[in-house]
């Protein structure tokens, strides 16, 4: 038998608080090239692109849509690179603490990824900023 667990709206948005109070004013959100690492626990393989800081609030509270089954999470403002350190193809990205331990990670690309750019080359010296980051978490079933 497969199973499909299904959580409440209510508790979607409290696992979406609390993945995003692991994020702090000290963690970084990392852009590196070629594909990311097969988990979290993984060392990390790319090359470094960009690395942004996140604001003093990372994230407000959630929201939830219940008309979607959808709980989101936008950050607040996220300061830029202001020298990025090489050029590359941006692949994918890792959000970790001062202390480096890696909470997130996705894929970069300007549609259908983790991370949506407006381009996914960056050149050593270039600012890179990222305008919004969003996350979403589902309740299971769409509706609860």
């Amino acid at each position: 038998m497969t199973a499909k667990p299904v959580m409440s709206i209510v508790a979607a948005k409290a696992a979406m608080d609390a993945i995003t109070a692991l994020i702090t004013n000290a963690s970084t959100l990392k852009i590196y090239s070629g594909a990311q690492p097969a988990s979290t626990l993984a060392s990390e393989t790319g090359t470094l692109g960009a690395t942004l800081t996140f604001g003093a609030t990372p994230f407000p509270a959630s929201t939830s849509g219940t008309s979607d089954g959808l709980v989101t999470a936008t950050a607040n403002a996220i300061t830029s690179e202001t020298n990025a350190p090489a050029s590359i193809t941006a692949g994918h990205f890792r959000i970790a603490t001062s202390g480096g331990t890696v909470i997130e990670q996705g894929n970069c690309g300007t549609s259908s990824a983790d991370l949506i750019m407006s381009s996914t080359t960056i050149t050593a010296g270039d600012t890179v900023a990222c305008s919004s980051f969003k996350q979403t978490l589902p309740c299971g079933d769409g509706v609860s």
